[in-house]
């Protein structure tokens, strides 16, 4: 290896510790910081992403020589730039006037052409724009810049104990009775808080993520332990934290996501028992103690559960009842279904380039047909449309919604199906999937930190896949080629 070789080396290894470093810090400060949702943190936590973007421009000059499978993979953010440029047309046409009468801002919608791209408030579109380009340049990084898996597992476990202390965070607070995060030093009218994120539908995709990502590291150092005692190696500590992480899912009164992480677990369970049972008959070793065990102790586990979310549980059962018995007098899905139609038609009124980045809570108000509450006789108010699949087409138009699928899709091209379903891979893409799943019904990318994990875990399986199908490796427990990686393949 010539000076240059090593020099070109030297500077690829820094660069891919200064990125798992930006985006570990990027990861605690968000989550921590009211999940990112506190309004006067964001500009300080965009600052922090942007410095993604002068490590994605340091990697085109300095992480890969030219012509290299690294460099090639920046054409894979063309839809992120178009997606900006969209955004960008949209800010020259403001969708309200502000008007001020006594001290007070009031918004005139104008007369808008269903063709012409738009911004209900430029201001926040550009403020949701850079945060959303912070998010995403920074975890894409990994893609550039990954070389050695055990960087991608050493910021996975770091998110996953960042995880685990929320999750105890979140549990003493809710044991005490703590009025608002931080045990009531922070303000919130949402009373179903869990830990420092503001409301407990965006705490459960956040688990979601991090439960998957734990059983993906749990299932590689079970395989690397191989040869010791289970309750001696990194899986079994790793099993641990997938019980307490999902233990807080239903402490924190999420019964969606309750509902999602058992069906996820159920079905990582189900896997590796099929797996272990055809193991053991090829070895002519008895099955039945070994299944036993392991059904005895998720017996234990769901017991200790249920125990300690007991009073949660009960009280989300009773508003369960009376919600189900309110949509039965209505008919329908009551309320939810109201939103969902005025949202669509929203979108069908701007179809192309919809109403622009963050307009939602703004527009929305000229489309609402629901009824004050009986109660108190006041307008009801959304500032999301409990389905982020249909707030990205009144937002975005299906020009813009596209785009932001393709975020997704192109930085995948090239890559095999058997590397994408390696271990760890796979159960970072299912954490995925299942958020992409519930995004249809709540708003978890209304968060911050859950839109950031999101890209983090995404980007993570994307460079092991990556680096699976190059063979790339740099320790003795990544030796080897994508096909006998000690990850071993989940499916095919």
């Amino acid at each position: 290896m010539n000076a240059s070789e090593t020099r070109h080396k030297d500077r690829a290894g820094v660069l891919e510790l200064v990125t798992a470093v930006h985006l570990a810090v990027f990861l605690a400060a968000t989550t921590w910081a009211l999940g990112g949702n506190g309004l006067w943190l964001r500009p300080a936590l965009a600052a922090w992403g942007s410095l993604g973007a002068i490590i994605t421009l340091a990697a085109l000059f300095f992480g890969r020589p030219a012509g290299t499978a690294g460099n090639r993979a920046y054409l894979g953010l063309w839809p992120l730039l178009l997606f900006n440029l969209l955004v960008l047309v949209s800010l020259l046409t403001p969708g309200f006037r502000e008007v001020r009468s006594g001290g007070e801002t009031m918004l005139i919608p104008r007369e808008l052409s269903a063709v012409v791209p738009a911004a209900a408030i430029p201001g926040e579109a550009r403020q949701a724009l850079w945060m959303f380009d912070a998010i995403y340049l920074s975890c894409f990084n990994l893609v550039l810049v990954a070389r050695h898996r055990r960087t991608l597992r050493g910021l996975l476990l770091f998110a996953v104990a960042n995880a685990f202390v929320l999750a105890v965070f979140g549990t003493l607070q809710k044991f005490s009775y703590a009025e608002g995060p931080f045990f009531g030093l922070v303000k919130t009218r949402q009373p179903l808080f869990f830990s420092s994120f503001l409301y407990h539908n965006h705490w459960g995709p956040f688990v979601i993520l991090m439960t998957t990502v734990c059983v993906g590291l749990a299932w590689h150092f079970g395989r690397q332990g191989r040869g010791r005692n289970f309750f001696h190696t990194p899986a079994f500590a790793g099993l641990v934290a997938v019980f307490f992480l999902a233990a807080t899912v239903p402490l924190s009164g999420s019964r969606s996501c309750t509902l999602l992480l058992a069906l996820i677990l159920m079905g990582f369970f189900v896997q590796w028992l099929f797996r272990a049972v055809a193991k053991r008959r090829r070895r002519g070793a008895p099955i039945a103690g070994p299944v036993a065990g392991a059904l005895a102790a998720i017996a234990i586990a769901c017991a200790a559960i249920g125990f300690l979310a007991s009073e949660t549980i009960a009280l989300r059962i009773a508003l369960t009842e009376q919600q189900l018995a309110a949509i039965r007098a209505q008919g329908g899905l009551g309320d939810r279904s109201t939103l969902y139609r005025d949202t669509w038609r929203m979108a069908l009124d701007k179809p192309w380039f919809g109403w622009g980045m963050a307009s939602y809570p703004h527009v929305f108000m000229l489309y609402n047909t629901q009824q004050p509450d009986s109660r108190d006789r006041l307008p009801r108010f959304y500032s999301s449309a409990h389905n982020d699949w249909l707030q990205a087409l009144a937002e975005h138009g299906f020009v813009g919604a596209a785009l932001l699928a393709l975020c997704a899709l192109v930085p995948l091209r090239g890559l095999r199906r058997a590397d994408l379903a390696h271990t760890t891979p796979f159960c970072l893409m299912t954490g995925c999937a299942a958020v992409l799943l519930y995004a249809l019904i709540e708003f978890p990318f209304g968060n911050v930190a859950v839109v950031l994990t999101w890209w983090l875990c995404f980007f993570c399986a994307a460079a092991y896949a990556f680096l699976l199908q190059s063979g790339c490796h740099g320790s003795a427990d990544d030796a080897g080629g994508p096909h006998n990686a000690p990850d071993g393949a989940v499916s095919g």
